[in-house]
Formats: structure tokens, C-alpha cells, sequence
């Protein structure tokens, strides 16, 4: 971002003072950050002000009104921030925006676990090394009331563009709800616009992943704007199916090919299994129907006696399965698949595997939001799809009979 390539350039001295301390532990590794921080603080106002402290300059444009202490939670320990306030009050920093999100909301479901009396040994003591021996209830309502703000604005904001690939995935959560301990479907939501960027759409948690649950989170995305969907992918869960079939009337529908290959191979004999896999991997990297469709009955003649299982899953869901194949060569492979939302996953389950069991709902929503408004700003750094052929197309293609039957008419 450009507040991380001015970041970059900032001179930063180290006093003798610390450097013992980086051998001491982790709190020599937190004054060591505390004071490359407030350093960056100091070059970022002087550098909106055009002028440093004292400095008389014609250049100046505004003046300081002192400092406020600003406590970050962070891994390496809390860090205590002077930051310089301007009389204008306009002056802020990039420290406080896309880091402080994610970690601190991951400090805070920590804390809510300590508060509550439910955490294991392991997140009292990680607790413990990140934000000190004690902390007050008071103190953790505060952090999340601020987080949760900043994760709603996030998560609730208006959906201008046109996004003609939405892509949807779910994973399960496990959440305190009184004394019980609870299982929650976390539902992931990402679209590709018109102008070939991804984005995040936004998070729900639900109790389980059901035509209900998709059914409400499809209606709340399109109450917030989305608009142009063309392809939906995702896997074969039947409850989103209806939904996706009730919410994009008119868009098709990619089946997930990485899921379908585990279902296929769990049909599978042992004994054939790895034939089975590469024979379906032909098939989905086929150039064209023509190729894809040769394939298939190849697929079928081998295995209709031994693994008629395997035969009847490729069969019934090859269509949407296929559906890609309509695009131009040049979207398949990324489209093909929900391994764009499978990795968002992993960043998701990095931090939850710590935690373990979310103290609650809220807590939950709030992690999770967080670290995903993060990876939707770097995802806006770079465009994932040049949609120049895909516009051309569109505007080749689209008939009244709606891009649903188009995939018939090729074959």
C-alpha cells in the first residue's frame, strides 16, 4: 500500500539501550517495536505538517497539539504508541488500519476466553505473554465494541460494481453458547467484478449450512447492491444449490471440480483409484466439450462394470461440472474450482486452530471479519482476471435464453 512504501522509506536509529533486551525475551522484542513505532509516528506527522517539531519552515502546513497514548495488543507484547495529535485533528496512521484488525481481534477472542473462565492452560499463558499478567473486563468490552464497528463497516458496506463470478464456500466453527459448546458454519462469500479485481463480499455465521442459511445470505448481499452475476462456483452442498437456483436465476452454475474429483474417488475401489483420478483429470483439462465429451464415454466404458458408483457420480454431475467450458480458455482454470475460497480458508483456520473454540458468536464474526477486510485490501493491488475477452463474450453470447442454455447448445 502507498502508507507501507512511505513506511519503507522512514530512517529508524535504535538506542543502545534495547539491544540487550532482544535477548532477554519477548518483552525486549516488544520495546523494540514500541520504539521503530513511534518513530514512524514522528516522520508521518512531520511529513504531513511539512515540518518537524520546533521547525520553522514556510513549508508547514498545520501544527502539532501534542501526543495521546494508544495501547497496541500484538503478538510480540503490548506496545505502548505516543501518537502526535494536530490541531486540526485530521492526522492518522496506516499502523492503526490494516494491522490492527486481524491482530488485535485475535488477541481480544484470547482475552474474552481468559475473562470468561473457559480457556485452556495454553491461551492463559499466550494471553498472558501478549497483554500482560491481568486485564478488566471493562478493557475487553471496549476492544470489542471498536472492533466490531470497524468490522461491520467492512462487512455491511454497499456493493456498487457488477461482479459476474460470485464464488461461496462454508467451514465449520466451533462456538460456546452457554454452557454448551456449539458447531457453526461460517459462510464465506467472494465475487470477481467486471473489472477482472477480487473482492470479499462479506461473512455469515449460521448454525448450519442450509438452503436457509445460503437462502438469507444471497438476499442480503443482493439488499446490499450485488448485481451482474453470470457464474456462481462452489461445491455440491444441496441446500446451496436451491439457494443459488432461487437467488441468480439466469446466471449457471460451476460445480466444483477439485470437490467432485474427491467424490468420485470416494466411490472408488482402492485398487483403481489412482486410474480413476487420472482419467478424470483428462476430462476437466479437456481444450473443448468435444474433447471433454469423448473423454467422458471413455470414462464410462472403463469403469461401467467395476466401479459403477464412480460412473453414476461422473455422469450426474458432469454438466455443471463442465460448465466453465463455455468461457474462453483463458477464465477456466481459476474458475473452475473454489480453490480461490479454499485458501481463504487456510489463512481462517491458522488463527482459529489457536483459539480452538470461540468463546462466542460475536467473537467469531469479528476474527474472521477482521482478517478477511485485511485480505480483501490486498487483494485491491492486483487485478486477478483481465476481462477484456469475457466482456467480448458476454456481449457475443448473451440471449434472451439466458447463458443456462448455452452450455446445450455447444455440446
Amino acid at each position: 500500500t502507498k502508507g507501507e512504501e512511505a513506511m519503507a522509506g522512514y530512517d529508524v536509529s535504535i538506542g543502545k539501550d534495547l539491544l540487550p533486551g532482544l535477548l532477554g525475551g519477548q518483552d525486549g522484542l516488544a520495546k523494540l517495536v514500541e520504539a521503530v513505532l513511534n518513530q514512524i509516528l514522528e516522520a508521518q506527522v512531520a511529513e504531513m505538517l511539512g515540518a518537524k517539531r520546533h521547525e520553522r519552515s514556510e513549508e508547514r502546513d498545520g501544527y502539532r497539539n501534542g501526543y495521546r497514548s494508544r495501547t497496541l495488543y500484538t503478538r510480540v507484547g503490548p506496545v505502548t504508541l505516543q501518537v502526535p495529535q494536530t490541531r486540526d485533528g485530521n492526522f492518522s496512521t496506516e499502523i492503526f488500519r490494516r494491522y490492527q484488525r486481524s491482530e488485535q481481534a485475535f488477541v481480544v477472542a484470547l482475552m474474552e476466553m481468559v475473562v470468561q473462565g473457559v480457556s485452556t492452560r495454553k491461551v492463559s499463558a499466550i494471553t498472558e505473554e501478549l497483554c500482560g499478567a491481568s486485564f478488566s473486563k471493562s478493557t475487553v468490552s471496549a476492544l470489542c465494541s471498536e472492533l466490531d464497528a470497524r468490522v461491520r463497516v467492512f462487512n455491511e458496506r454497499r456493493l456498487d460494481s457488477a461482479y459476474p463470478f460470485v464464488l461461496v464456500d462454508a467451514l465449520y466453527i466451533k462456538s460456546r453458547e452457554g454452557d454448551r459448546v456449539v458447531s457453526r458454519a461460517a459462510l464465506v462469500l467472494s465475487g470477481i467484478r467486471a473489472d477482472g479485481y477480487r473482492e470479499i463480499l462479506g461473512i455469515k455465521i449460521g448454525d448450519s449450512e442450509s438452503f436457509a442459511t445460503w437462502d438469507e445470505s444471497f438476499r442480503w448481499l443482493r439488499s446490499r447492491g450485488l448485481k451482474g452475476v453470470v457464474f456462481v462456483i462452489s461445491d455440491s452442498h444441496s441446500g446451496l444449490i436451491q439457494a443459488i437456483a432461487k437467488n441468480f436465476q439466469g446466471a449457471s452454475w460451476q460445480r466444483c471440480q477439485v470437490h467432485l474429483m474427491r467424490n468420485l474417488l470416494g466411490y472408488s475401489p482402492p485398487k483403481i483409484r489412482s486410474e480413476v483420478a487420472a482419467l478424470a483429470k483428462l476430462i476437466f483439462q479437456s481444450t473443448d466439450l468435444v474433447e471433454a465429451n469423448r473423454r467422458k464415454e471413455e470414462f464410462i466404458e472403463r469403469f461401467a462394470n467395476s466401479a459403477p458408483k464412480v460412473v453414476n457420480c461422473l455422469v450426474e454431475a458432469y454438466d455443471d461440472a463442465m460448465a466453465v467450458m463455455v468461457l474462453p480458455n483463458k477464465y477456466r482454470k481459476r474458475l473452475r474450482t473454489t480453490n480461490m475460497q479454499e485458501r481463504l480458508n487456510e489463512e481462517i483456520r491458522r488463527r482459529e486452530r489457536v483459539i480452538r473454540i470461540f468463546p462466542n458468536d460475536d467473537s467469531a464474526l469479528r476474527l474472521i471479519g477482521a482478517l478477511l477486510a485485511e485480505k480483501n485490501e490486498a487483494w485491491q493491488e492486483r487485478r486477478y482476471l483481465e476481462m477484456d475477452e469475457f466482456a467480448q463474450w458476454l456481449a457475443e453470447w448473451q440471449t434472451p435464453n439466458k447463458i443456462s442454455n448455452k452450455i446445450a447448445m455447444i455440446g
